[in-house]
């Protein structure tokens, strides 16, 4: 096989060993998106097991969060409180390229398990560290889940309905922007090794990577001292650009602002007349006059099914789509063909759909090698081909305490019993 060869069948990033120290999603998820494209990544796990495996749907007493969040990863739980326990992590990092945390800010220090103390250890090492907050300023020591970090960043505000309380996404948006930017940094860091032959930290912070995509509002608070508001399911200065109901009580989504777009949209919807109109004559002037616009719209769009708007809309190349719930998702072609659901041997539920990696490399693809497993499956694994610990040792720790070698962490146990 060659090197080429070898390379698309362990994925772009085989060679790299992660060895991740995060829980719940943000840090997770970044390491999570390096082993789907081939990076060994070693995930240490409290005792008691990572709080994702609490979270989300169960089936047979199984977390089906943690079957996807925990895929592609080496299990072993470790105490990390325990100065045994950071010993081990010590060793660990001798043989890893990068460690992936996300820790509240000076947590790790206590147990000698900072960036300074594993880069003594390896100075090639690129940590990522994920923080609500950073790693430095006032609020570097706030607890900093993603939703409270977003709350912060001014994201939040611009979620929902404009006359209701901000909204949430109904899933951790926040953790996986911040993951994605992660993940990202980390690429950047392995990079600029390769010509200083040193490690960096990766500062991500929750309130920052979501503040990153409030770019238009910026400038625009700045020059103009225009504070961006809720605008519900359309959005400011652009029409026909929102969400409007259809004949059979769904709605569509509907993007026409480019001028020829609209024109062909015009045709469509039978009404040439508004081309002549000066209030519609162009993309700035529609903007001015959403009102107006979503109202000739929502009149044609209550005339048709959502399906059949669809199809007009996209035979006429005018972007729009219906709003898709999960159950779309399975019985779409487009997913099914572009293989977005990955059905993939687990071995307590048989198999498990899960969201296939993107995104898509033409030579070097990412791939599901594993869903997520028992907690502290692979400790005793671990720990004797990278810590060199033998059968006898492994077991000593395990008796203290300090590790789990078992397949099942009580906390699990009494999960599957409670259902």
């Amino acid at each position: 096989m060659t090197s080429r060869d070898e390379m698309r069948a362990r994925g772009p990033l085989a060679g790299c060993r992660v060895l991740e120290l995060g829980s719940t999603i943000a840090g997770p998820f970044c390491a999570r998106l390096l082993a789907d494209f081939g990076a060994e990544v070693i995930k240490i796990e409290a005792l008691e097991g990572d709080q994702v495996r609490s979270m989300g749907r169960r089936y047979e007493g199984k977390s089906l969060y943690a079957a996807s969040l925990l895929r592609n990863k080496s299990l072993a739980a470790v105490d990390l409180r325990h100065p045994e326990g950071q010993a081990i992590v010590h060793k660990l990092v001798e043989h890893c390229d990068v460690v992936v945390e996300n820790f509240r800010p000076g947590t790790l220090e206590k147990w000698s398990l900072g960036y300074e103390d594993l880069a003594h250890i390896n100075p090639r090492i690129v940590m990522a560290r994920i923080s609500g907050f950073g790693q430095t300023g006032p609020y570097s020591q706030r607890a900093g889940y993603g939703i409270v970090a977003e709350a912060v960043s001014g994201l939040r505000n611009l979620i929902g309905d404009p006359d209701r309380p901000p909204a949430r996404v109904a899933v951790a948006l926040t953790d996986y922007v911040t993951g994605l930017y992660a993940a990202f940094g980390v690429m950047m860091a392995l990079y600029a090794r390769q010509f200083s032959g040193c490690g960096q930290v990766v500062d991500a912070a929750l309130s920052e990577c979501a503040f990153s995509f409030l770019e238009p509002h910026v400038p625009s608070f700045e020059k103009l001292g225009i504070v961006a508001k809720r605008a519900g399911p359309g959005l400011a200065n652009s029409a026909p650009n929102n969400l409007y109901p259809t004949l059979d009580g769904q709605y569509v989504h509907i993007t026409a602002i480019a001028d020829p777009v609209f024109r062909r949209f015009a045709r469509i919807m039978g009404r040439e007349d508004v081309l002549q109109d000066e209030r519609f004559a162009n993309a700035v002037s529609r903007g001015r006059h959403l009102d107006e616009v979503d109202a000739f719209v929502s009149d044609w769009t209550r005339t048709v099914t959502a399906v059949e708007a669809e199809e007009k809309l996209n035979a006429a190349a005018v972007p729009a789509a219906r709003i898709y719930t999960m159950a779309d998702i399975f019985s779409d072609p487009h997913f099914h063909a572009r293989g977005m659901l990955s059905v993939v041997p687990n071995a307590e539920l048989g198999t498990v759909t899960l969201a296939s990696p993107v995104p898509r490399l033409s030579d070097t693809p990412g791939r599901i090698r594993v869903s997520g497993g028992a907690l502290g499956q692979d400790t005793a694994r671990v720990l004797r081909e990278l810590a060199g610990l033998d059968a006898v040792e492994i077991d000593r720790l395990e008796q203290a305490g300090v590790i789990r070698t078992r397949p099942h962490a009580p906390a699990e146990r009494a999960a599957a019993a409670a259902e």
